[in-house]
Protein backbone atom coordinates (compact mmCIF):
# COMPACT_ATOMS: atom_id res chain seq x y z
CA UNK A 1 0.00 0.00 0.00
CA UNK A 2 1.33 3.95 -0.47
CA UNK A 3 2.09 5.55 2.40
CA UNK A 4 0.62 9.08 2.97
CA UNK A 5 2.29 11.91 4.02
CA UNK A 6 1.26 12.96 7.56
CA UNK A 7 1.69 14.97 10.88
CA UNK A 8 2.88 13.46 14.02
CA UNK A 9 0.53 10.63 14.16
CA UNK A 10 -0.59 9.69 17.77
CA UNK A 11 -2.24 6.83 15.59
CA UNK A 12 1.52 5.57 14.66
CA UNK A 13 3.88 3.37 16.87
CA UNK A 14 6.53 5.62 17.84
CA UNK A 15 8.98 6.49 15.21
CA UNK A 16 7.32 4.34 13.25
CA UNK A 17 4.40 5.23 9.98
CA UNK A 18 3.15 1.85 11.11
CA UNK A 19 -0.38 2.44 12.38
CA UNK A 20 -1.35 1.11 16.17
CA UNK A 21 -3.63 -2.16 15.23
CA UNK A 22 -5.39 -4.80 17.39
CA UNK A 23 -2.69 -7.46 16.28
CA UNK A 24 0.59 -5.60 17.49
CA UNK A 25 2.00 -5.71 14.20
CA UNK A 26 5.28 -3.29 13.80
CA UNK A 27 6.07 -3.94 10.08
CA UNK A 28 4.08 -2.71 7.42
CA UNK A 29 4.02 -5.44 5.08
CA UNK A 30 2.11 -8.08 7.81
CA UNK A 31 -0.01 -5.51 8.91
CA UNK A 32 -1.10 -4.42 5.14
CA UNK A 33 -1.52 -8.67 4.66
CA UNK A 34 -3.63 -8.62 8.03
CA UNK A 35 -6.05 -5.56 7.07
CA UNK A 36 -6.39 -7.08 4.18
CA UNK A 37 -7.62 -10.51 5.44
CA UNK A 38 -9.62 -9.16 8.16
CA UNK A 39 -11.57 -6.62 5.41
CA UNK A 40 -12.18 -9.57 2.95
CA UNK A 41 -13.54 -11.71 5.84
CA UNK A 42 -16.07 -9.00 7.07
CA UNK A 43 -16.68 -7.92 3.05
CA UNK A 44 -18.19 -11.20 3.12
CA UNK A 45 -20.52 -10.43 6.00
CA UNK A 46 -24.11 -8.04 5.20
CA UNK A 47 -23.19 -4.48 5.39
CA UNK A 48 -24.37 -2.65 8.63
CA UNK A 49 -28.28 -1.25 7.82
CA UNK A 50 -28.38 2.63 7.56
CA UNK A 51 -29.84 5.50 5.49
CA UNK A 52 -26.82 6.31 3.54
CA UNK A 53 -25.88 9.13 4.77
CA UNK A 54 -22.04 10.01 6.73
CA UNK A 55 -23.17 8.51 10.25
CA UNK A 56 -23.76 5.21 7.40
CA UNK A 57 -20.60 5.32 5.79
CA UNK A 58 -18.80 5.66 9.45
CA UNK A 59 -20.88 2.09 10.40
CA UNK A 60 -19.53 0.68 6.57
CA UNK A 61 -15.55 1.84 7.59
CA UNK A 62 -16.35 0.53 11.16
CA UNK A 63 -17.74 -2.71 9.68
CA UNK A 64 -14.77 -3.48 7.60
CA UNK A 65 -11.74 -2.44 10.12
CA UNK A 66 -13.34 -3.40 13.41
CA UNK A 67 -10.51 -6.27 13.98
CA UNK A 68 -7.94 -3.95 12.66
CA UNK A 69 -7.87 -0.70 14.15
CA UNK A 70 -9.51 0.68 17.71
CA UNK A 71 -10.24 4.10 15.67
CA UNK A 72 -12.47 2.19 12.85
CA UNK A 73 -15.51 3.91 11.64
CA UNK A 74 -14.16 7.47 13.58
CA UNK A 75 -12.93 10.33 11.02
CA UNK A 76 -8.91 11.08 10.77
CA UNK A 77 -7.94 13.29 13.51
CA UNK A 78 -4.73 14.66 11.64
CA UNK A 79 -3.45 16.36 7.94
CA UNK A 80 -2.74 13.84 5.35
CA UNK A 81 -2.05 13.78 2.29
CA UNK A 82 -0.40 12.17 -0.79
CA UNK A 83 1.91 12.78 -3.88
CA UNK A 84 2.54 16.12 -2.06
CA UNK A 85 -1.76 17.21 -2.39
CA UNK A 86 -2.81 17.28 1.15
CA UNK A 87 -6.55 16.11 2.40
CA UNK A 88 -9.08 18.11 3.59
CA UNK A 89 -8.25 19.36 7.10
CA UNK A 90 -9.66 16.81 9.78
CA UNK A 91 -11.58 20.30 11.45
CA UNK A 92 -13.77 20.32 8.09
CA UNK A 93 -14.09 16.45 7.63
CA UNK A 94 -17.52 16.38 9.00
CA UNK A 95 -18.81 18.91 7.70
CA UNK A 96 -17.66 18.35 4.17
CA UNK A 97 -18.49 14.66 4.56
CA UNK A 98 -22.32 16.14 5.64
CA UNK A 99 -22.54 18.08 2.84
CA UNK A 100 -21.56 15.81 -0.02
CA UNK A 101 -24.44 12.73 1.29
CA UNK A 102 -26.71 15.82 1.80
CA UNK A 103 -26.10 15.84 -2.21
CA UNK A 104 -26.62 12.44 -2.76
CA UNK A 105 -29.79 12.51 -0.87
CA UNK A 106 -30.83 15.51 -3.09
CA UNK A 107 -30.36 13.08 -6.15
CA UNK A 108 -31.83 10.40 -4.18
CA UNK A 109 -28.55 8.22 -3.75
CA UNK A 110 -28.62 7.72 -7.72
CA UNK A 111 -31.78 5.46 -7.40
CA UNK A 112 -33.30 4.96 -10.75
CA UNK A 113 -30.27 6.37 -12.82
CA UNK A 114 -31.03 4.20 -16.52
CA UNK A 115 -28.16 5.98 -18.32
CA UNK A 116 -24.82 4.51 -18.15
CA UNK A 117 -23.00 7.93 -19.20
CA UNK A 118 -25.05 9.70 -16.58
CA UNK A 119 -24.32 7.33 -13.40
CA UNK A 120 -20.76 7.09 -14.13
CA UNK A 121 -20.61 11.39 -13.90
CA UNK A 122 -22.38 11.50 -11.06
CA UNK A 123 -20.73 8.48 -9.09
CA UNK A 124 -17.77 10.06 -10.81
CA UNK A 125 -18.88 13.29 -9.12
CA UNK A 126 -19.29 12.06 -5.19
CA UNK A 127 -16.83 9.59 -5.23
CA UNK A 128 -14.12 12.30 -6.12
CA UNK A 129 -15.50 14.20 -3.64
CA UNK A 130 -15.55 11.48 -0.98
CA UNK A 131 -11.81 11.46 -1.81
CA UNK A 132 -10.61 14.41 -1.89
CA UNK A 133 -12.11 14.71 1.51
CA UNK A 134 -10.49 11.21 2.90
CA UNK A 135 -12.55 11.22 5.98
CA UNK A 136 -10.88 7.75 7.40
CA UNK A 137 -7.19 7.65 8.58
CA UNK A 138 -7.00 4.49 6.56
CA UNK A 139 -9.93 2.36 4.32
CA UNK A 140 -10.49 4.95 2.36
CA UNK A 141 -10.26 3.34 -1.21
CA UNK A 142 -12.20 0.34 0.38
CA UNK A 143 -15.10 2.12 1.40
CA UNK A 144 -15.20 4.47 -2.05
CA UNK A 145 -15.53 1.01 -4.05
CA UNK A 146 -18.30 -0.41 -1.56
CA UNK A 147 -20.16 3.21 -1.82
CA UNK A 148 -19.95 2.56 -5.80
CA UNK A 149 -21.41 -1.05 -5.30
CA UNK A 150 -24.24 0.30 -3.46
CA UNK A 151 -24.72 3.38 -5.94
CA UNK A 152 -24.91 1.07 -8.73
CA UNK A 153 -27.25 -1.42 -6.94
CA UNK A 154 -29.58 1.47 -6.57
CA UNK A 155 -29.26 2.18 -10.44
CA UNK A 156 -30.13 -1.49 -11.54
CA UNK A 157 -26.75 -2.12 -12.62
CA UNK A 158 -23.62 -4.22 -10.95
CA UNK A 159 -20.32 -3.94 -10.53
CA UNK A 160 -17.94 -6.17 -12.61
CA UNK A 161 -15.08 -6.51 -10.11
CA UNK A 162 -13.08 -8.45 -13.27
CA UNK A 163 -12.43 -4.96 -14.91
CA UNK A 164 -11.15 -3.09 -11.68
CA UNK A 165 -7.59 -1.96 -13.04
CA UNK A 166 -5.87 -0.23 -9.55
CA UNK A 167 -3.25 0.92 -12.12
CA UNK A 168 -6.23 2.45 -14.25
CA UNK A 169 -8.45 3.47 -11.12
CA UNK A 170 -5.47 5.09 -8.87
CA UNK A 171 -4.79 7.34 -11.31
CA UNK A 172 -8.37 8.02 -12.39
CA UNK A 173 -8.91 8.91 -8.60
CA UNK A 174 -5.45 11.15 -8.61
CA UNK A 175 -6.92 13.06 -11.54
CA UNK A 176 -10.23 13.34 -10.16
CA UNK A 177 -8.45 14.91 -7.01
CA UNK A 178 -7.07 17.65 -9.62
CA UNK A 179 -10.95 18.57 -10.59
CA UNK A 180 -10.93 16.23 -13.86
CA UNK A 181 -13.32 13.50 -13.48
CA UNK A 182 -13.39 12.08 -16.95
CA UNK A 183 -10.67 9.09 -16.59
CA UNK A 184 -13.40 8.25 -13.17
CA UNK A 185 -16.22 8.47 -15.01
CA UNK A 186 -14.25 6.06 -18.07
CA UNK A 187 -13.28 3.41 -15.16
CA UNK A 188 -16.58 3.67 -13.59
CA UNK A 189 -18.52 2.71 -17.28
CA UNK A 190 -15.43 0.07 -17.61
CA UNK A 191 -17.01 -1.99 -14.55
CA UNK A 192 -20.86 -1.27 -14.81
CA UNK A 193 -22.26 -4.49 -16.11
Amino acid sequence: MSRYNATDDPLCYPGTQVLINKAGLRHQDELDQFEQLMYLTRAEEPLPGGSLDYKHYKLIHHHFFQDVYDWAGQPRQIRTGKGGNWFCYPEYIDGEMTRIFGQLANEDHLVGFSDPKHFAERAAYYIAEINAIHPFREGNGRCQLTLLDILLNNSGFTMNEDQIVPDIFIQAMITSFRGENRRLEQAILDLMS
